[in-house]
């Protein structure tokens, strides 16, 4: 089963890949190496998902949230790659905006490592760190980045 045969079993589709908002591009090749920009969660008509997890966003809100950040990864490694079947993840970084007395960030970026693994098997397992901070850009709930190894 192909990676894009399993977000079709699970009824999920990829975004577009979201536009840069400062100088930077949405990934970078080198090599075999491809390191993707953070991106935050977006809904399927591209706005934002605001908030800060312990306030405004629970555990279980903040975990779909990281989940949407993943299909957006996901489409930024496919169009860079042309098929999700060459990526492996390398290591991604999870950073949710929480109020201080937040523990649980490694329950938040679950979201996306479940569905890197579900999607790609394997290839999809990765090293990784989940942390807080105090803010994020535009109060998004959850930013995470990427680094994957592209298969030729």
């Amino acid at each position: 089963m192909t990676p894009e045969t399993r977000l079709a079993s699970m009824g999920l589709t990829l975004p577009e890949i979201p536009k840069p908002v400062a100088n930077y591009v949405s990934f970078k090749r080198n090599g075999s190496t491809l390191y993707l920009s953070g991106q935050g969660p977006r809904r399927n008509d591209g706005s934002v998902v605001t908030g800060k997890v312990g306030r405004d966003v629970t555990v279980e809100q903040a975990y779909e949230h990281a989940k949407l950040v993943g299909l957006g990864l996901l489409a930024a490694a496919k169009a860079a790659a042309g098929d999700l079947s060459k990526i492996e993840v390398l290591k991604v970084l999870g950073m949710v905006n929480a109020v201080p007395e937040f523990t649980d960030h490694p329950k938040v970026i679950n979201g996306c490592s479940d569905l890197l693994v579900a999607v790609l098997g394997e290839r999809g397992r990765h090293a990784r760190s989940a942390v807080g901070m105090g803010s994020l850009p535009m109060n998004i709930s959850v930013e995470i980045e990427a680094v994957l190894r592209i298969h030729d």
